[in-house]
């Protein structure tokens, strides 16, 4: 008894004539030259992890024309001034020893130090602080160390420190360098010692502040991060309160100029109505610089943000693509940069500043253009001007508005009219009969 007995399923047999599934064939992949059976047996054929290196390079020879050998030859370097003969392994090719300078000789670079004579120094040079020989020594440490100040002052003889050196090194080089431009052609300016002076006070501070917070302790360290970070909450809430407070006032402002712009088109005033286009410019142009200054103060740090292109934008929306490039041009015209170099804030403000002035300009050229056409219109017109005299009578003319027809109509209009009138007479008294008025048919 089976499994197949107990759950009751009926017997059967494989057929004999069931041919086995056929197992899909490997194919046969050859040995690569280089690796042995086994380690090749073990990795399957799968790439390494490493580059293998082919066999080829490995067994490479050099040429047999060439002759190399290794020979210990002595070497001078110059950067040395003494003239040391010392010895290295040097490869040596067809028994010819390689000349020239030696390899490591271009990495010496020294500091070009300023050297004075006796008569500059006691023309520019002389200090009540400082003596010829400790300034001389100090000129000889600062050549032999290269300007290594920490060096220079373990070495010096007297107790001075790092700054008393750096301020003394530099003040003379300094004082020699602009003596002798001011007596031989040439401009020394640009030069670094020149241009950055050395400044005592400011370094002896900087090392003073420095030195404190290296031995402050974690307590210490605690107390000015709360410190620190309730600055910080207190100027970020000024900040807001005054950003707040901005915008009240510019709602105000454009409220205000609002009304003078709604107050200047009602004057009736012959001469108020002559300046209120002015007005009404002025309070407009002033309401969008205070909204452009508005949104500069809203960005803290923006010298590297698309800012200003936004404002730009911003400011020639109403204008169109030819109207910017107008400006654009009239921009380049003046020798103004597209966009300024150094995008600050009050860089900003006078950039755009200018660039709605030509718009402004602009525009007012457009309505020149539009009322000189105007009145050349109205000049060149054959039409009489609106001075003419309103006690001419016009009479128009009945062939010029399709002939006789015309004339015809208005008769029988009026023959009409006349019959009507005979028979209405005797039911009217005669007492309160008007006068009819005239109208454009009866002419």
């Amino acid at each position: 008894m089976d499994a197949k007995d107990i759950l009751g399923l009926p017997k059967s047999t494989h057929p004999a004539s069931q041919e086995k599934k056929s197992r899909p064939l490997k194919e046969s992949q050859r040995k690569p030259d280089g690796i042995s059976r086994e380690v090749y047996a073990l990795t399957g054929g799968v790439p390494p992890l490493m580059p293998a290196v082919e066999p080829l390079q490995l067994k490479k020879r050099p040429p047999t024309d060439e002759k190399i050998t290794w020979q210990w030859l002595p070497f001078t370097s110059s950067a040395r001034k003494d003239n040391l003969r010392l010895y290295h392994w040097v490869k040596v090719v067809n028994g010819v020893p390689p000349t020239g300078d030696y390899s490591f000789a271009k990495y010496n670079k020294s500091v070009d130090v300023v050297k004075y004579t006796d008569e500059e120094y006691e023309k520019h040079l002389t200090d009540d602080m400082w003596t010829k020989d400790e300034t001389d020594q100090l000129f000889e440490l600062c050549q032999q160390f290269d300007l290594r100040f920490i060096v220079i002052a373990d070495r010096f003889s007297s107790s001075r420190t790092v700054e008393e050196l750096k301020e003394r090194y530099y003040k003379v080089s300094r004082s020699i360098l602009i003596a002798r431009a001011a007596a031989l052609p040439g401009d020394v300016s640009e030069h670094p010692i020149v241009k950055e002076p050395y400044k005592f006070t400011q370094e002896r501070d900087r090392k003073r502040a420095l030195s404190m917070v290296l031995s402050q302790t974690k307590h210490q360290e605690r107390k000015d991060s709360e410190v620190l970070a309730e600055a910080k909450r207190i100027a970020e809430s000024r900040m807001a309160a005054r950003n707040a407070k901005e915008s009240e006032l510019l709602v105000t402002f454009t409220m205000d100029s609002e009304r003078a712009i709604v107050f200047g088109g009602t004057l009736s005033c012959p001469s108020n109505s002559e300046f209120a286009p002015a007005m009404v410019a002025h309070s407009t142009s002033m309401a969008e610089n205070a909204s452009t200054l508005a949104s500069l103060r809203m960005l803290r740090v923006y010298l590297r943000t698309y800012a200003l292109d936004q404002m730009i934008q911003a400011a020639s929306s109403s204008a169109g693509l030819r109207t910017i490039k107008r400006i654009e041009q009239s921009l380049q015209e003046l020798g103004v940069n597209l966009k300024p170099r150094v995008p600050t804030k009050a860089v900003c403000a006078q950039h755009l500043e200018l660039r709605k002035e030509i718009l402004r300009l602009l525009n007012l050229q457009k309505q020149l253009q539009y009322k000189e056409a105007e009145g050349s219109s109205y000049r060149d017109s054959p039409y009489e001007t609106p001075g003419t005299p309103k006690d001419r009578t016009f009479v128009p003319d009945s062939t010029s508005f399709g002939g006789e027809l015309l004339g015809d109509r208005v008769g029988k209009r009026d023959q009409k009219r006349k019959a009507l009138g005979r028979a209405e007479a005797p039911s009217l008294p005669a007492q309160s009969k008007r006068p009819r008025k005239l109208r454009a048919s009866d002419l």
